[in-house]
């Protein structure tokens, strides 16, 4: 009975300290007391206390432990340890976590997430936005860059250069904007809700490409050199990486540069002969200054006794003999400029190498760094401004368009696919938000960015789909009324580029983000890959044990807050939300003993089971688009009109992290685990479930009336002024049906009572329904003028044959 109660209470302090994550000293010392305690009152427990002495000898015997516990751990980690050669290392250790960290860990700290600055423009970026952006947008004409002109007008052209949009990233101090991340995502997403060529045309200088690797890692001369031109428009930059045999994996670039002896401007100097084959080059056909990726070689020792160095980036004027470029690709139709660049044999000063001959072979982790910051910026960018649109034009025309006699918002199949717009717009726009204040933090956010990629652009065209849906008829014929088309056309343009969503979402969510985000993995790989293995043992002893006392401690937190429901939690606030921080906590517990279970059943094995792996990441992701959702809730002061979008977005995160660890625990192959796991994190079964049918039906309603959430959830989007532009058109369609509501409402009702005509002739009615004191002469005017409005905003365009005959 004795040993019992001791082992009782042993057990459920040790439950409550790992729960706590108590460091194992701090354990070890309130058991001394404790068995200390319960000994002098209730006699000796010999099992507890030899348990405890063991446990103590090996944990204060440091030689001991290394040599009989620690250094055979040490030899199977290492034979389990999956290979990984340099490209994978370096884009492994390339950039920073951030708050994903957190959410890996099991234990996020939410005084610290809310504490995370709101981020806001500045007064010069807002006045930039309103201003030169809307003037840029006003002179944007999508159907005749995309298929007239295949190009911007050159008053376009003129004025993103004179205004500085192309410069947007550059410090004033060399002519740029200097302007912050939210503020670049913010002018992109704008310019892309009229043009996502335009869009794209602006977006490129200032993400991935020879402006933001000269500020990170240029030369002083070479700052000087090409940043003011860049700032200004004078050179257009291009950044050239994929090429025919090297997409997504760009380590196996062929293009190849080989140190050497020429000539250059006369003289003979080092430097390099480059041959190289590149393709699907956004701005390469007019660029001025070529950003070029290759492998670099010095067989003759030239530079030292290294022959191969690696992926090396250099600037190359386009101009420079041997450079071809000028032809163009066609991208799924769009018309932002896109081609490919070779050359043969051309020889370049070592010079031009992008930080000088010390940066030889570091380009590619220079690249991947820039790479995760343009990646959270540009694509979310173009997602989020494809939702924009669709969230407030769809929404507009579903309360114009009329079938049955009823406007076809009010039928709830249309509602289902509406309500999906207004759920993602919502999540998208929170995530575009919270994404790039992380890069204002001076954050390199490689996992987070990740997710921003895949998720935003993946869940855009889900948006997309809904609204052309929706639209039907309206939405597929081509010409200047169509809004949608084109942006439908260019969606899987950014499912594809930098990192495609495949690769993002089965290789590097949850592969880079297990490693980076783990509190111990990265440093127990160091530690085996040190080439002092004794060093390597002793730093090895000092972290495997405190991972053992993590892993036990995601046990304990994950089994008590399933069994709890996560009430046993604190939540950051005492509002609607709540509940949803809570299930959060839970879910990240979840996530964090999965994973190392995982990861230690399956070794290096899981770097192969990709859909294991990147069902995972659809945790790790839809916990992190929540804390978006929950962010910008809360920054934009917790409206209670904002719920219904938070209670959508959190339970279908939720409900996305229950889906993607079922599906982990049916196909995870050590099935007594995968059982055992289940149990642990599903006790009582499902827990989640999808928004209801009242929800959603709550959430479009915000969709079919001017209100300050619609305004706000489209901010930034491009509405011209009058009728050539398609957006304007159905804006001011639904604003004036709006308006006239109670006289459209006492015609009907009086046709119904056969008081007036029933007819389709407007003017027939309004004359009818001031004869019969239904409403004033005005309020008449203004019902045909909206009626007139409404049919104009569900027409399409048409063509005479002549156009399909000369190829217009």
């Amino acid at each position: 009975m004795v040993t019992f109660l001791h082992s009782l209470v042993l057990l459920a302090t040790i439950w409550v300290l790992a729960y706590r994550r108590a460091r194992m000293g701090t354990i070890l010392i309130i058991v001394t007391v404790l068995l200390l305690g319960m000994t002098y009152f209730w006699g000796v427990a010999w099992l507890p206390w030899l348990i405890f002495i063991i446990v103590g000898f090996f944990y204060l015997v440091k030689p001991l432990r290394i040599r009989q516990i620690t250094r055979p751990i040490y030899l199977f980690f290492q034979r389990v340890l999956p290979p990984m050669n340099s490209t994978e290392t370096e884009a492994l250790e390339a950039g920073d976590v951030w708050w994903e960290a957190e959410l890996f860990k099991g234990d996020p700290d939410w005084d610290e997430f809310l504490a995370f600055p709101k981020p806001q423009l500045t007064d010069e970026e807002q006045s930039f936005i309103d201003n030169e952006t809307e003037t840029l947008c006003s002179m944007l004409n999508d159907w005749d860059i995309v298929n007239q002109r295949k190009d911007m007008s050159p008053q376009a052209w003129q004025y993103m250069k004179e205004a500085g949009f192309l410069g947007m990233i550059i410090p004033t101090e060399y002519g740029g904007l200097g302007f912050s991340a939210l503020a670049h995502s913010s002018i992109v997403t704008k310019i892309a809700t009229k043009s996502s060529s335009a869009a794209v045309t602006a977006m490129v200088p200032n993400s991935l490409g020879p402006a933001e690797l000269l500020l990170k890692y240029g030369t002083d001369e070479q700052r000087q050199r090409y940043l003011p031109g860049l700032a200004k428009g004078t050179e257009i930059p291009c950044f050239a990486l994929t090429s025919p045999e090297a997409g997504s994996d760009a380590g196996a670039i062929i293009d190849k540069g080989i140190v050497c002896k020429g000539e250059y401007e006369g003289n003979q100097c080092l430097g390099l002969s480059l041959t190289w084959n590149k393709r699907y080059i956004t701005l390469a056909p007019v660029a001025t200054v070529l950003g070029l990726a290759f492998k670099m070689y010095d067989p003759d020792g030239l530079l030292g006794d290294k022959s191969e160095l690696g992926i090396t980036v250099a600037l190359i004027p386009t101009s420079h003999p041997g450079v071809i470029h000028g032809n163009r690709h066609m991208p799924m139709g769009t018309a932002f400029m896109n081609g490919p660049t070779q050359g043969n044999d051309v020889f370049i000063p070592l010079d031009w190498i992008i930080g000088g001959v010390d940066y030889a072979g570091k380009g590619w982790q220079m690249l991947v760094e820039c790479l995760a910051e343009g990646r959270a910026i540009s694509l979310p960018a173009l997602s989020t401004a494809t939702a924009k649109m669709c969230y407030r034009l769809t929404g507009a025309y579903s309360r114009i368009r009329r079938q049955f006699n009823l406007a076809i918002g009010n039928f709830e199949g249309i509602e289902e696919a509406l309500s999906r717009i207004a759920g993602y717009t919502y999540q998208l726009e929170a995530t575009r938000v919270m994404t790039a204040g992380a890069v204002d933090l001076h954050i390199k956010p490689s996992v987070v960015s990740a997710i921003a990629k895949y998720h935003m652009t993946e869940n855009s065209r889900k948006i997309i789909q809904d609204a052309m849906d929706v639209h039907g008829g309206r939405g597929l014929i081509l010409g200047k009324s169509n809004y949608l088309a084109h942006a439908y056309m260019s969606t899987p343009i950014a499912i594809t580029v930098e990192g495609a969503n495949i690769l993002t979402r089965n290789l590097i969510i949850f592969g880079q983000g297990a490693i980076r985000c783990h509190p111990f993995i990265l440093r127990e790989m160091q530690a085996a890959k040190n080439t002092d293995s004794k060093a390597g043992l002793k730093q090895f002893d000092s972290l495997v044990f405190r991972h053992a006392g993590y892993c036990i401690s995601n046990f304990v937190r994950t089994l008590s807050l399933s069994l709890s429901g996560g009430l046993i939690t604190r939540a950051p606030v005492e509002d609607e939300t709540a509940d949803y921080y809570r299930q959060l906590t839970r879910m990240s517990s979840s996530l964090a003993l999965v994973s190392d279970i995982s990861m230690m059943l399956l070794g290096g094995g899981l770097k192969r089971k990709e859909r294991l792996s990147a069902r995972l990441g659809d945790v790790l992701s839809n916990l992190y688009l929540g804390c978006a959702v929950l962010k910008y809730y809360r920054d934009n002061g917790s409206n209670d009109e904002d719920l219904p979008y938070v209670q959508w977005n959190m339970q279908l995160a939720l409900y996305n992290c229950q889906v993607a660890l079922k599906e982990f625990f049916e196909n995870l192959p050590n099935r007594r685990v995968a059982w055992l796991l289940k149990l642990v994190v599903f006790p009582f079964g499902n827990v989640y479930r999808l928004p209801d049918d009242a929800l959603e039906h709550e959430l479009v309603q915000t969709m079919f009336s001017d209100n300050d959430l619609r305004d706000r959830i489209t901010s930034h989007m491009f509405i011209g002024s009058d009728d050539s532009d398609p957006a304007y058109v159905i804006e001011d369609a639904f604003r004036k049906i709006l308006a006239t509501k109670k006289t459209r409402k006492a015609i009907r009702l009086a046709v119904k009572l056969n008081r007036i005509p029933d007819t389709h002739d407007v003017e027939v009615q309004a004359s009818a329904a001031v004869k019969a004191s239904l409403c004033t002469q005005a309020e008449a005017d203004a019902y045909m003028e909206a009626e007139r409005a409404r049919d104009k905003a569900i027409q399409v365009d048409d063509f005479p044959a002549a156009y399909f005959q000369e190829g217009s």
